[in-house]
């Protein structure tokens, strides 16, 4: 059932795509994906290319807010992509953190990035040709893409002190600017497919994955939130 085809005054549990049970295993993965890390200024930020405009909006608060002094934005187009930012992700996400103050002499744009590790090689090389001498990152993602982006640049960039963040949400506020429940729980679980995966095919370092959530994981496998996996 949507969440809009029902009366505001329903309560929420009933308005919802999928079973709480359900609910309650994507949360451990939600909580699980993002990594709690502090913010300390850091020498130069990276904001991740995706569907999620929140990325930008995050980058520009903490540009602002004197994080850090200049701020890549890095990615091209995906499938899912190409119809929201059909100028490619980095490009738009700029143009986004322009409108919100932050100067145009403090980004950097990597527009041809199609996948994380890609984000992080590249936007590394932009930077050293910037002349931007980088001892500690921010990564800005999604929120459930903070601990697959970091165990990314714990590989391919291992002398960066890197701290990941994201937009401060709720699972609850993040399905309500998605608008699809099941859809995103599928990405919840498409992501911790790929924490679990990469490390054995070299793309990132491996993470623990703890009981609870490795088993709120196959639950969700076996009920079919699939949508989003990898071929193994």
């Amino acid at each position: 059932m949507s969440l809009t085809s029902q009366g505001a005054d329903v309560p929420e549990h009933q308005q919802r795509q999928i079973t709480d049970e359900q609910f309650h295993d994507a949360t451990l993965i939600w909580n699980y994906h993002q990594m709690g890390h502090r913010l300390r200024p850091c020498s130069a930020a990276v904001g991740l290319g995706s569907h999620d405009l929140g990325v930008a909006t995050t980058a520009a608060h903490l540009y602002r807010a004197g994080v850090f002094p200049v701020l890549v934005f890095s990615g091209g187009n995906s499938p899912t992509t190409h119809a929201r930012f059909p100028r490619g992700e980095a490009v738009h996400y700029r143009e986004h953190a322009l409108a919100l103050g932050v100067p145009d002499e403090a980004i950097l744009v990597e527009p041809k990035a199609a996948n994380t590790g890609q984000n992080i090689t590249l936007s590394r090389a932009l930077l050293a040709r910037a002349g931007v001498e980088v001892d500690s990152l921010l990564l800005i993602s999604k929120p459930y893409m903070e601990r697959r982006s970091y165990a990314t640049c714990r590989k391919l960039w291992p002398e960066a002190d890197v701290v990941c963040t994201s937009e401060p949400l709720e699972l609850d506020d993040y399905i309500k600017s998605i608008g699809d429940e099941k859809l995103v729980a599928d990405m919840l679980v498409g992501d911790l497919q790929r924490v679990i995966e990469y490390p054995k095919r070299g793309f990132a370092v491996e993470q623990d994955v703890p009981g609870d959530v490795y088993d709120a994981y196959e639950r969700l496998l076996h009920a079919g939130f699939d949508s989003r996996l990898i071929n193994t």
